[in-house]
């Protein structure tokens, strides 16, 4: 039968606290409303709506639907797969589309003889079928064998059905496999985490963890993204085998890590698995806990940090910052005669632990360099001058500024609200002070002067450090507002500069 919520079931009706569904053993799994899904679980096919998630029929990209129809066409299954199944489910359009069949690898290169196909993992039973210049990874049925690496399975074993392949995955919600024919297949209850925001493993969690320790990153990336919480039983083994992420590449950690600090749910993760991020950056064990005992803040150390995270734009950079901008002020902490606590020192601390981590962690020298500045000058106050505010342009560049507002606002947001209202004048001030110095177009670096070398040069300056000299002195004198910086006045200033 099929669920009709504007009439009474004559069956059997099961509530469950997100969900409702009607169930009758003899049901044949058809549906005439593209408003349900199926879920095939424990041999019955159920019909379930779920009000919270996207109920209309999973929509495949040609590109990706000619793999399915072409598989089947000879006789296989195939199904997408994955996450493409959980992203549209909750309404986002998927980045990627996979797909599982029960044809061999061998079976899968021969059905797509005459499209352009990369070997993936032939091993384990994936092939890349390009299909008008799109990839769609074809991975046949298995069940994987030991991880004794605690990241790649020694072995794979091919099998018929989908449901065996479905149960070697990570999480529920990406154990879900689509057929427009035969419609959804979920036999762990995806859609039902999907619909109370819960990330659980498919089977134990220890087992899952210990296949493939980065799926504890990737469980904290789910989280984050979706704003989900983690079950009960699947966040104590993340605590339980956190020391599994020391099996794993920094390089795949980091980038979940980034993943995990842009979500909307960055917050709880941090707050709820702080162990795990000292297995990432022992560093930060020091600031669980550490109370800052100053009237700013009304947090410890690590719960300031983590709320300034959230606080900051979803940017991988500036949450990096935010995550390592206070990370020296344990070690920076003192205590003046009247109680109140100081962290002098802890900026240029902070930023040298920062650069430690980022460069174990093998980021990118350009994340690296920009993170350690803005941390290092995240506690400066902006200029409140002209000059001031066109000198500190030119020293950091306007992107630079421009983040740093970002991060003190993120800063200020996870503090008290102690002198909160000075604060926000404070920034407001300089935000309009930056943006009518911009709107000017003044010189802030000695590339903005109307002058350049080879011009000194030709006026016969020599070439060398007297040429940096002079365009130096010339830059001063335009931020100070004693000289305007156009070409004439320059040129007659460069050359009284000469002959001093």
């Amino acid at each position: 039968m099929v669920a009709d919520s504007g009439r009474k079931a004559s069956s059997k009706c099961v509530k469950l606290q997100y969900v409702t569904l009607w169930y009758s053993p003899c049901h044949s799994g058809k549906t005439s409303s593209p408003t349900l899904q199926k879920l095939h679980l424990q041999g019955r096919a159920f019909v379930i709506q779920y009000p919270r998630m996207n109920n209309t029929v999973i929509q495949i990209p040609p590109y990706a639907l000619t793999v399915v129809e072409r598989l089947c066409q000879f006789g296989y299954e195939a199904y997408v797969v994955g996450g493409c199944v959980r992203d549209s489910l909750l309404g986002i359009t998927p980045k990627d589309w996979d797909v599982c069949t029960n044809a061999t690898p061998q079976e899968v290169l021969r059905v797509f003889r005459r499209w352009p196909v990369i070997k993936t993992g032939l091993k384990h039973g994936t092939v890349t079928v390009m299909v008008n210049h799109e990839p769609v990874e074809v991975t046949t049925f298995r069940v994987d064998g030991e991880y004794t690496d605690n990241r790649h399975p020694d072995e794979v074993t091919f099998v018929s059905r989908v449901e065996e392949d479905l149960a070697r995955r990570d999480f529920t919600i990406n154990a879900m496999a689509y057929n427009p024919e035969r419609g959804l297949v979920d036999a762990f209850g995806g859609q039902e985490d999907l619909a109370a925001g819960r990330i659980r493993c498919v089977g134990e969690p220890d087992a899952r963890f210990n296949e493939d320790g980065l799926r504890i990153m990737r469980a904290l990336r789910f989280a984050a993204r979706f704003d989900f919480a983690i079950e009960n039983e699947t966040a104590f083994s993340i605590r339980r085998n956190r020391h599994l992420l020391e099996n794993v590449s920094v390089e795949r950690i980091y980038k979940e890590l980034k993943g995990m600090l842009v979500g909307k749910g960055a917050l709880s993760m941090l707050l709820a698995f702080p162990d795990v991020m000292a297995i990432i950056m022992p560093e930060v064990a020091a600031s669980f806990g550490f109370e800052q005992h100053n009237p700013h803040h009304c947090y410890d150390v690590w719960t300031h940090t983590a709320h300034a995270v959230q606080a900051a734009p979803a940017d991988e950079t500036l949450r990096l910052v935010m995550l390592l901008h206070d990370i020296g002020k344990p070690a920076s902490f003192s205590r003046g005669a009247d109680g109140k606590g100081h962290f002098y020192g802890h900026p240029a601390l902070s930023a040298e632990m920062a650069h430690t981590i980022l460069t174990r962690l093998k980021s990118d020298n350009a994340t690296l360099n920009r993170v350690v500045t803005l941390v290092r000058e995240h506690d400066n106050t902006f200029p409140t001058t002209r000059a001031g505010m066109r000198r500190f342009i030119g020293r950091l560049g306007p992107d630079v500024v421009e983040q740093l507002f970002a991060v003190k606002r993120a800063d200020q947001a996870a503090q008290s609200d102690h002198e909160q209202a000075e604060k926000k004048a404070e920034l407001r001030q300089a935000a309009l002070l930056i943006e009518e110095l911009m709107e000017e177009q003044h010189a802030f670096t000695i590339k903005d002067l109307h002058i350049n070398g080879r011009e000194l040069m030709a006026m016969g300056v020599p070439a060398g450090p007297e040429v940096g000299r002079i365009l130096k002195a010339l830059l001063a004198e335009v931020q100070e507002d004693a000289l305007v910086n156009a070409a004439e006045p320059l040129a007659a200033r460069a050359r009284e500069l000469m002959q001093a």
